[in-house]
């Protein structure tokens, strides 16, 4: 009997380790803090340049400077984990990103960039502002807010960039 609870206790154990951390969640997890402080999220020099960059373009057009937020920016990172990954840019999954943004963030309209292979910051918002589609989500009056994220690919050290966008 004590043979039999032992491997009925083993095989619970073994289950419960198995099924517990599953792969099948989208990836997008929130941090309900509003504003980012400094002290609050820790941007990369890359990113930083990224977000001062987006601004001072915005600020040249007489747009208003967008303020980083850390939802978006955790929203940009999943995604960016999500590109490297699978091994390609994409915008797979950005209505479930935009939704979850709307109901965590209180978005009313959100926008989207992605890049790859860029090995500066100047370079990816060069990329982007040269390419219409990039340009408008970049220039769009609405934006309030954004959040951006930026991490090297472990097998062949390209950067893969996600740079959100919200209204709020």
């Amino acid at each position: 009997m004590k043979t039999l609870t032992l491997k009925l206790s083993l095989v619970l154990l073994f289950s419960f380790v198995l099924f517990s951390c599953s792969n099948d969640d989208d990836g997008i997890y929130f941090n309900e803090s509003s504003e980012v402080l400094a002290s609050d999220f820790a941007y990369s020099p890359i990113e930083s340049e990224i977000l001062d960059l987006i601004n001072e373009h915005r600020n040249d057009l007489g747009l208003s400077t967008l303020k980083p937020l850390n939802i978006v920016s955790s929203t940009a990172i999943s995604h960016t984990e999500y590109m490297i990954k699978a091994g390609h840019i994409s915008h797979d999954g950005f209505s479930e990103r935009s939704k979850n943004l709307m109901d965590k963030a209180n978005a009313k309209l959100v926008g989207e960039n992605v890049a790859y292979g860029y090995s500066s910051a100047q370079g990816v918002v060069n990329g982007w502002l040269n390419s219409e589609a990039h340009k408008a989500v970049i220039e769009n009056p609405k934006y309030t807010h954004f959040g951006i994220s930026t991490e090297a690919c472990a097998t062949s050290g390209r950067n893969y960039f996600t740079q959100i966008f919200i209204n709020k």
